[in-house]
Parts: C-alpha cells; sequence; structure tokens
C-alpha cells in the first residue's frame, strides 16, 4: 500500500482528494469518497450557511469518516459559511479563489486542518507560514477555475518550497497520474474529472456523456478577459463566450450576465446548448462510469503496479 503522511495526518486510507466543484461535488459524493478511503469534499460554492450546515449533516448519516468542505472565498456568503465549518467540527477545509489567509487563524484554532487550493509558490509560503496542514498545487490542466502554472512543473516546485504535505491536482485521472505525482514530490493527488462520471454523482446524464466523449483536445479556457480563467469542454456556449470576451464592443457586464447560471444549467438541466460543462484536460482518460470505491481503488493499484515495476526501467 502506498504510505503518504497526509493518510496519517488527516486518517485517511488512500492519498486521493475529490475535487470541490460547484454544483457537482454534494453530501452524496463527497461521502461515497470518504467511505471509500479517499477524503470526500462538500462544494460551500454560493451556499448560505445553513444550506452548508444541511450538506454537512446529510453527509455524516452516510458516512463517519473523516471529509472536508471546500470555500470559495469570492462567495458573498463566505462569513457565514467560515462560522459553520466551526460550529460544525469540519475536519478539513479547502479553499479556493482568493486568499484564505483571513480565515485561517480561526478556523485553525477551533481544530481544522486547513488545506488551500494553490497555484503558485508565493501563495504556497504564504500559507504555509501561517499554519496550513497541506496544499493543493492545482496547474492549469484543471477544470474550472485555474491558474497559469502547469501541474508538471508546478508541483515540483512548491514541494521544494514547504515543509508540509503537497496534493498534486490537474490532468490525473488513473494510477499513472497519481504514481507521477508522487515522483514529483506530492503526497497525493485531487481529481474531480473522473469523479464526474462516478455513479454517486448526481450531475445530469448528458454532462456525463460529454466527459466520457471528449477526447484529448476536448476542452477549452476562456475567461482570461475578467482574469478568472476556466477550462470547460468545447461547446456551443463555451465558443461563444469565447468570441464574445474578444469583442472590445461587450462590456464586462454583458459579458457576465450571458455566462450566469451557466454552470447550473449544465449540472441540474444538462443543457446543450448554455451550459457550461467544466472539466478538466484529462477527460480523454476518463471511459466509464464506475463507483466512487472502484475509481479510488483503480488509481491507487495503477499507481502502486507501476511503482513496483518501476526499478525495471533501469539497466
Amino acid at each position: 500500500m502506498i504510505n503518504s503522511r497526509i493518510c496519517k495526518i488527516l486518517g485517511i486510507r488512500y492519498p486521493v482528494f475529490q475535487g470541490g466543484m460547484a454544483w457537482v461535488a454534494e453530501a452524496e459524493l463527497a461521502a461515497a469518497v470518504s467511505e471509500a478511503g479517499g477524503l470526500g469534499i462538500i462544494a460551500a460554492m454560493n451556499m448560505d450557511g445553513e444550506s452548508l450546515r444541511a450538506e454537512i449533516k446529510k453527509l455524516r448519516t452516510l458516512t463517519d469518516k473523516p471529509f472536508g468542505v471546500n470555500v470559495m472565498l469570492m462567495s458573498p456568503y463566505v462569513e457565514e459559511v467560515s462560522e459553520v465549518i466551526i460550529s460544525e467540527r469540519v475536519p478539513v477545509v479547502t479553499t479556493g479563489a482568493g486568499n484564505p489567509l483571513v480565515y485561517m487563524k480561526k478556523w485553525l484554532a477551533a481544530g481544522v486542518k486547513v488545506i488551500p487550493v494553490v497555484a503558485s509558490v508565493a501563495l504556497a509560503q504564504m500559507v504555509a507560514k501561517r499554519g496550513a496542514t497541506a496544499v493543493v498545487a492545482e496547474g492549469g490542466e484543471s477544470g474550472g477555475h485555474i491558474g497559469e502554472a502547469n501541474t508538471m512543473p508546478l508541483v515540483p516546485q512548491v514541494a521544494d518550497s514547504v515543509d508540509i504535505p503537497v496534493i498534486a491536482a490537474g490532468g490525473i485521472a488513473d494510477g499513472r497520474g497519481l504514481a507521477a505525482a508522487l515522483m514529483l514530490g506530492a503526497d497525493g493527488v485531487q481529481m474531480g474529472t473522473r469523479f464526474l462520471v462516478a455513479k454517486e454523482c448526481k450531475i445530469h446524464p448528458n454532462y456525463k456523456q460529454k466527459v466520457l466523449k471528449a477526447g484529448d483536445t476536448g476542452t477549452m479556457v476562456s475567461g482570461r478577459r475578467s482574469g478568472h480563467p476556466v477550462r470547460a469542454l468545447k461547446t456551443a456556449f463555451a465558443r461563444e463566450y469565447s468570441e464574445l470576451e474578444k469583442n472590445p464592443e461587450i462590456t464586462d457586464e454583458k459579458l457576465a450576465e450571458f455566462g450566469s447560471g451557466a454552470l447550473r444549467r449544465a449540472v441540474v438541466e444538462g443543457d446543450l446548448d448554455k451550459g457550461s460543462f467544466l472539466c478538466g484536460s484529462v477527460a480523454g482518460l476518463v471511459k466509464e462510469e464506475q463507483t466512487c470505491k472502484q475509481i479510488i481503488e483503480d488509481v491507487v493499484s495503477g499507481a502502486e503496479k507501476l511503482l513496483k515495476a518501476a526499478s525495471d526501467r533501469l539497466v
């Protein structure tokens, strides 16, 4: 079995996190991942405090294993979400879309393990100095909001710069990705796209089929004009959004209006025309719908086989 310090720190069996995907990572999916030995994560996204509390309580009826909550720091409800995390004694928090330092002190004081998602060495060092338990180094191959650095160069640079565990994210969907991440200096991986097609994932069937049919060039990045680039599957909506943001006559307000609600339309309604199907560039490796248990065991066993056989390549 892969021996990773993040497993010991968090009390999980396998060094596999499930990404905190907005509208996707709800109690059922997170509970299934935690039950399977990974770290399931509820996406707080734009939930208010009481909505998050309800999801946490639902998860606890499904598993007694460790879990996390992902906090989107740009959310208008971040203050009340932050307090619910403390009152509900959430074991682990991951953060995204901003700098978490303003909330870290009280979370850490309450015994919460804080694992920020970072896209640079500078941010990784900053949160490490303030007591972060670990960091998720996320490359631009990820689905959803992305940074500029790619996973392969980002992970080892972050691993060299901090003493806390590093979780690699972005472009990882199988045992090869986990094995590679460990060789780059990571202590585990976070996956989002592979879990989109988990049987316990409740997204619309249209979404799952688009992921399963995607190839190696099936995603694109838009949103650079706003400063918040996003990777999604190539669709009519994604292409139209990309063209609109290149047009100087289209105001930022009009662009925001055009994109408003697009993710929900994809996840909940399966709207193939007006939905935004967030997805990582690794979608071409995702071939079938499986349970969370099957996914995690496939990834871990695949990595173990590769690592054990690695010495055969030496002469």
